[in-house]
């Protein structure tokens, strides 16, 4: 049986000019350029003026050591030995890359590395489409529709449409950022405090390439270009989701709700069993995540860190959050035991299961999602036992399984009308899929008069052949809908 939509029924971006904004993707600030503004950065300011200069190094080393290592580490998609050369020299005269170009000097802080590689394309993860040829310079001349996103503590985002017609994000350091700019207020030198946070957005490329995953935004590409002093300043090219609003959500279908929370477990079973290892995301909010066709998927992996905590003992094993603080087990190798997919789980829980799950849900399946909710919060359970009763609520939910057996008895009649409908005779409920009405999803038909009966208001309802993602594709009804009508008295 197939998920069909019944109608219950009663009796801050602006677009600007394209070429300022290809400029300024390559030198970003977190506003739009103004008219007559250059968007370019400002010359380098000269020495340091506290900190030094090897400090910096350091921490660009330091970056850049962390890269080289998720780039080659584990079996998983683009493992390799790595070569030390340029991103967009890595397939000259590829599809949609630059050719290369003869290197030139560039002042970096002293032992400062240079860019390390770009992940190789490896082999798709089970579910994930090919990687295909990668979008480089050339596909971003003649962009349309761009668009400024936002931009956090590091990166901004915009969104640029290709020739083809495809809506893409681009990301790049944010010129007007936090991080760039305090690090250009310690040390006085642009170009060096440039590489240092653009290196966060290469770690977020390798990442996205290595995690391929269908609740990972995928990696379309990349981009080189010199920009005034800056050379070689980085953009990504990624896919385009929207944003998401907490509070949007809570007024969406339960059905939509679970599906972000189903979304959300299987992408945190992936981290914890990724090529890489078990993967923790250190900064977890809901703006770090993206909606694309309603699945939930990671954009921002930045701040994503592999390795798990050393300890000698469990006191070197607590999980600290503002509500409340866990202990986990000091494992016999010296690590704290599952503390990175822990620290996702309890964040899972206290940004989207609480709120997303339990409310407006099937009332039979509300033991399961305050079974869910309530292991995830005391962390009783890891990724894998939560996995695997979200897919339980699914197959439940999908297969009409969670529907009771109703009686006929006190039931009203309805009057079959094919091929009808009811226009401009409807009510608002909660949650609907439409604001302005009552569109609901049902399993069959015995559900949809289930539903119409629980409303005082409902004197009629209409069955589409509209589906939900839930809903089987070897049943097509007949017709595209079909009115029920109560029958008087």
């Amino acid at each position: 049986m197939r998920r069909r939509r019944a109608a219950v029924a009663a009796g801050f971006c602006a677009s600007f000019l394209l070429g300022s904004v290809l400029n300024v993707l390559f030198a970003p600030g977190s506003e739009p350029p103004r008219p007559g503004q250059s968007p370019g950065p400002s010359p380098d300011p000269g020495p340091g003026r506290r900190g030094g200069r090897g400090e910096l190094a350091r921490q660009i080393r330091a970056r850049y050591e962390e890269v080289q290592r998720y780039s080659r580490g584990g079996p998983g998609p683009g493992a390799g030995r790595p070569e030390r050369r340029r991103l967009m020299d890595l397939a000259p005269g590829g599809p949609g890359l630059q050719r290369p170009r003869p290197p030139r000097a560039r002042p970096l802080p002293d032992g400062a590395p240079g860019w390390p590689p770009a992940p190789g394309p490896g082999s798709p993860d089970p579910g994930s489409s090919g990687p295909g040829p990668r979008l480089g310079c050339a596909a971003l001349r003649n962009v349309s529709g761009a668009q400024y996103v936002g931009s956090g503590y590091t990166k901004a985002v915009y969104r640029v449409r290709l020739p083809g017609g495809v809506a893409v994000a681009l990301k790049a350091v944010d010129f007007s950022g936090h991080d760039l700019g305090s690090c250009v207020r310690e040390f006085g030198a642009r170009r060096g405090c440039y590489r240092l946070a653009a290196h966060k957005l290469l770690k977020e490329m390798v990442l996205l390439e290595r995690l391929r995953h269908p609740n990972v935004l995928q990696l379309y590409g990349y981009c080189y270009q010199d920009s005034e002093d800056i050379p070689d300043t980085l953009t990504t090219i990624t896919e385009l989701g929207a944003p998401v609003e907490m509070i949007q959500l809570l007024q969406t279908s339960w059905e939509d709700r679970f599906r972000i929370c189903l979304s959300l477990g299987r992408l945190l079973h992936h981290l914890a069993h990724s090529p890489l290892g078990s993967v923790t995301l250190l900064d977890f909010r809901p703006r770090q995540f993206v909606l694309v066709d309603g699945e939930l998927k990671v954009t921002d992996l930045d701040d994503a860190r592999v390795e798990e905590t050393p300890c000698t003992g469990s006191a070197d094993c607590t999980l600290e959050f503002p509500a409340r603080n866990f202990t986990l087990p000091c494992s016999a190798q010296g690590w704290c035991k599952a503390m990175n997919e822990k620290r996702n789980l309890y964040n899972a829980y206290r940004f989207f299961f609480t709120y997303l799950l339990p409310h407006s849900a099937p009332p039979s399946l509300r033991p399961l999602l305050d079974g869910i909710v309530n292991a995830t919060g005391e962390l009783t359970w890891g990724v894998d036992e939560t996995l695997a009763q979200l897919e339980k609520v699914l197959h439940l939910y999908r297969s009409g399984q969670y529907l009771h057996n109703s009686t006929e008895a006190g039931r009203a009649e309805y009057q079959h009308l094919p091929g009808s409908t009811i226009p401009q005779e409807d009510y608002r409920c909660w949650p609907s899929y439409h604001h302005g009405s009552c569109l609901l999803s049902v399993f069959n038909l015995a559900e949809a008069v289930d539903i119409c009966e629980s409303h005082a208001q409902c004197q009629a309802f209409v069955v589409t052949n509209q589906t939900t993602w839930t809903g089987w594709s070897h049943v097509v009804p007949d017709a595209s809908k079909t009115a029920y009508v109560r029958a008087s008295g």
